[in-house]
């Protein structure tokens, strides 16, 4: 998984708030969710309530896909396949907690903890191992197809 260490695609995984995960629902179609994310021993988090649809989609059906994105121009994206396990926890995990303290500030922070942890008792926590990656800047790193656009 040499493309997660590339150092942009580093930044994204540790920058930004959301990554948009794309799974099959139990009606055999796609949903692409925004969902808050962090980023640990090579696979990538998210939390949710335990009797979230995703949660019974992802058991039946675990493979995901991953966007992490920043839309700024030129816009960069790593785009991640993999299999989602889920495990049922006690609480809301700290990494969760983590992740979402670095996306707004202090005062926000203290309200979203106060919340989520008065609704979650338990929380689903799911696990992403990547099986594959690709990271574009769109400048230096660009999908092949682009580049081989006008060419006969």
């Amino acid at each position: 998984m040499d493309e997660l260490n590339h150092p942009g695609a580093r930044e994204l995984l540790r920058d930004q708030p959301l990554a948009r995960l794309a799974y099959t629902g139990l009606d055999g179609f796609p949903r692409v969710i925004p969902i808050g994310f962090c980023c640990a021993g090579g696979r990538i988090w998210v939390g949710t309530a335990p009797n979230a649809p995703k949660v019974r989609a992802l058991a039946a059906r675990p493979q995901v896909a991953l966007t992490i994105d920043r839309e700024t121009s030129p816009n960069h994206a790593l785009l991640v396949r993999g299999l989602a396990t889920i495990e049922v926890v006690e609480g809301v995990p700290g990494e969760y907690r983590k992740a979402a303290s670095s996306a707004v500030d202090d005062a926000r922070y203290r309200e979203f903890e106060t919340q989520v942890c008065s609704v979650h008792e338990r929380m689903a926590w799911i696990s992403i191992e990547p099986h594959w990656a690709r990271y574009y800047d769109f400048v230096d790193r660009v999908p092949a197809f682009l580049l081989r656009l006008g060419q006969s």
